[in-house]
């Protein structure tokens, strides 16, 4: 009897552990936050200038900070680092990177300046911030970030432009 006490105390109280509401993470993902599968967290901030975000999605951690958006000059720069342990990561970001603001404009990725391979691997992404003698961040307040085809479809990282 004792030890039926005992495991019905267990019982209960790993039940009651499980349940206790304190525990819960809440985890809020709208779809233009990050693409891809459901179980990966939402983007992380950082207290930097802008925003780190990251997305872990498949095996490859992509972490993204725009370097520049308050004085970007002739070109809009990101620092990315993308860290894994069995995908092998040389790929040209340049050419699987898109920049895309709320008003409509779309840019491709011109420089992906980061060493090729290896599982962790840091760099700079660069995109041009004059389109046709207009800046792309005339008028925006979002500004969104596609990466394609990292061992996941898509990954996007979207940004409230600084006031």
């Amino acid at each position: 009897m004792k030890k039926l006490s005992l495991l019905l105390v267990f019982v209960l109280g790993f039940t009651l552990a499980a349940c206790d509401s304190t525990q819960i993470t809440i985890i809020s993902k709208p779809p233009t936050a990050v693409g891809g599968s459901s179980a990966d967290p939402a983007p992380q901030k950082d207290s930097s200038q802008g925003m780190t975000l990251s997305d872990d999605q498949g095996a490859v951690t992509v972490k993204v900070k725009p370097d520049n958006l308050r004085n970007p000059g002739n070109a809009l720069v990101f620092e990315i680092s993308m860290s894994t342990h069995s995908v092998e990561l040389s790929m040209d970001l340049a050419s699987l990177a898109t920049l895309t603001t709320d008003n409509g404009r779309t840019v491709q990725a011109t420089v992906w300046n980061a060493p090729r391979g290896g599982h962790h691997v840091s760099g700079t992404l660069s995109f041009p911030a004059i389109v046709d003698g207009t800046s792309i961040l005339d008028g925006a307040t979002k500004l969104t970030l596609t990466i394609k085809n990292v061992d996941a479809q898509e990954r996007v990282f979207t940004w409230e432009m600084p006031q």
